[in-house]
């Protein structure tokens, strides 16, 4: 198909409409509030003493948080340059993990959620799972004690995985869709109201005449230019189930910088997809707004299926009213049947969930983990490279220890000025023999990382601020598995259509562009 960015983003002029009022209202707020306190400190000056107070006050307690000093650093600056100005921006967007009552109502969640996974037989194979990998590797053993530790999501054996590109994942999922007798949970940061997901809603809509539950989930910042705003009706009519995740409205929201990024198809508890694309055009090359589009997945069927269910579960229940959660009924306890042990299933699957809600940052201690347990090699592959100091020193440290480390980005990008933030970063790495690579026949969005033959991941964790630290997100670590090799020769080809730009970030570029990107860099953790 030949439509454009452009030509599908028409049929949805209701949304752009939306967004555009958004952004205005909270622009208007912003003045308003530092023209108020600009007047009145004029003409008061003990008030113009209280706000650098309160920005001085502010400033020490950003500076004891502990975070990287990547994120610290420039909402300091800001504050301090700026006090009316940054105390407001950093209370709206800076304040990640939104509000006490929504970290206690995601706690509370979790309590009844995150024990389902590891009670009863099941409870006794993800044991038996973890028992066994510490023999076969006592050091990937150790990453994935961490995920159970610090995400609650435990290993598994009973599952099979298959890796594929987007296409191949569309209609791999359109296939088991069909399949659905009980229910279809659908989680997406972004929705197209387009070919893509017509081809799916055609599906639902089948199975919900047959009686099958269907909910479908997604993030109003991630969709609002892809959806009108009678969506959620029109599903309804169809007998789907449909919830949006932190709509965007004007007005003071501690919760607006934490979306929900994550991808998610459950059916029937058994089978899974998650992976980087989301349920719009150009993910499967329908349309082509920055040239060719690469974008990668996986398929769960067993155990591990678990894990996926309640990562849905867990967003799903956070934003329905109190008085509907308590009739719900975890599904994983009522549909999800008992695996019997599958000695010729080879591997470990851990799928596992990273919050903005708590203080651990799973998906980057994952990343890190993993180039600190590689001998040989470790290749990543990102939309978005804006890393933090420690992600930038484990790189570079596992290169000079003689790692492989490399770097695929987009040859394209979709953010100009993203996309120079992720340029500046270049530097930084190659100067400590990490190999950086642009895919050029377009934009790559897989999120995906392989090392030494042995593990790899593949999820929705980009390399940036974003992914790491301020919205929801979801990944699948697998060990041993033939997925492994599989993620690994894809890698190699991509290699082959890409242009590398190691040589040339590590003898330097002018003065002036140093500057700007410093300057990005600076306020990159804004963005």
């Amino acid at each position: 198909m030949s439509h454009s960015r452009v030509e599908s983003k028409t049929a949805v002029k209701n949304s752009v409409g939306r967004l555009a009022f958004c952004a205005l209202a909270i622009l208007l707020e912003v003045v308003f509030i530092a023209m108020m306190f600009t007047k009145l400190n004029r003409y008061a000056p003990w008030i113009q003493t209280c706000t650098y107070i309160v920005g001085a006050l502010l400033v020490l307690a950003i500076y004891a948080q502990h975070k990287t000093s990547s994120m610290k650093t420039p909402w300091i600056i800001l504050i301090l340059v700026f006090p009316v100005l940054g105390v407001f921006l950093y209370f709206l967007v800076g304040l990640n993990g939104g509000t006490w009552a929504m970290r206690k109502r995601y706690e509370d969640i979790d309590a009844k959620l995150y024990p389902l996974l590891t009670e009863g037989e099941t409870g006794q194979h993800t044991q038996a799972a973890m028992q066994a990998l510490e023999k076969q590797d006592a050091q990937l053993a150790n990453v994935s004690q961490y995920l159970l530790r610090n995400s609650k999501y435990p290993v598994y054996q009973n599952t099979q995985l298959r890796y594929f590109c987007a296409e191949e994942g569309l209609e791999a999922q359109k296939q088991a869709l069909r399949q659905a007798k009980r229910f279809i949970f659908m989680e997406y940061h972004a929705i197209e109201d387009a070919e893509a997901w017509h081809g799916i809603q055609e599906i639902l809509a089948e199975r919900a005449k047959a009686g099958v539950e269907i909910r479908v989930f997604y993030d109003d910042m991630g969709s609002i230019g892809f959806i009108n705003k009678d969506f959620v009706k029109r599903m309804e009519k169809l007998g789907i189930q449909c919830c949006i995740f932190n709509p965007l409205m004007p007005g003071l929201n501690l919760f607006l910088n934490n979306r929900d990024h994550r991808k998610i198809t459950v059916i029937d508890g058994t089978i899974g997809f998650t992976g980087g694309y989301n349920l719009a055009n150009e993910y499967f090359n329908l349309t082509h707004p920055y040239g060719q589009w690469k974008d990668t997945g996986i398929e769960l069927r067993g155990e591990a299926v678990r894990s996926l269910t309640v990562t849905f579960l867990e967003n799903w229940h956070a934003v329905k009213r109190k008085e509907e959660e308590q009739h719900a009924q975890p599904h994983i306890a009522e549909y999800l049947p008992e695996f019997a042990p599958k000695p010729e299933l080879h591997g470990f699957i851990q799928p596992y969930a990273d919050s903005p809600l708590d203080d651990e940052q799973v998906g980057e201690e994952v990343y890190i983990s993993l180039l600190n347990k590689a001998t040989k090699y470790c290749w990543f592959i990102t939309p978005y490279l804006i890393l933090t100091d420690e992600m930038i020193h484990a790189m570079g440290l596992a290169a000079k220890r003689g790692v492989d480390v490399r770097v695929i980005t987009p040859g394209i990008p979709d953010k100009k000025m993203v996309y120079q933030v992720t340029r500046s970063y270049y530097s930084s790495l190659t100067r400590n023999g990490v190999r950086v690579y642009e895919w050029t026949p377009g934009f790559c969005h897989c999120k995906m990382c392989v090392t030494d033959d042995e593990a790899a991941t593949c999820g929705t964790i980009n390399l940036d601020y974003r992914s790491l630290y301020h919205h929801f997100e979801n990944g699948c670590l697998y060990i041993g598995h033939p997925a492994v090799l599989e993620t690994k020769r894809d890698f190699e080809r991509t290699f082959l259509q890409c242009r590398e730009v190691t040589e040339e970030y590590t003898t330097g570029h002018g003065r002036m562009l140093r500057l700007g990107q410093m300057f990005l860099r600076l306020f990159a953790p804004l963005l």
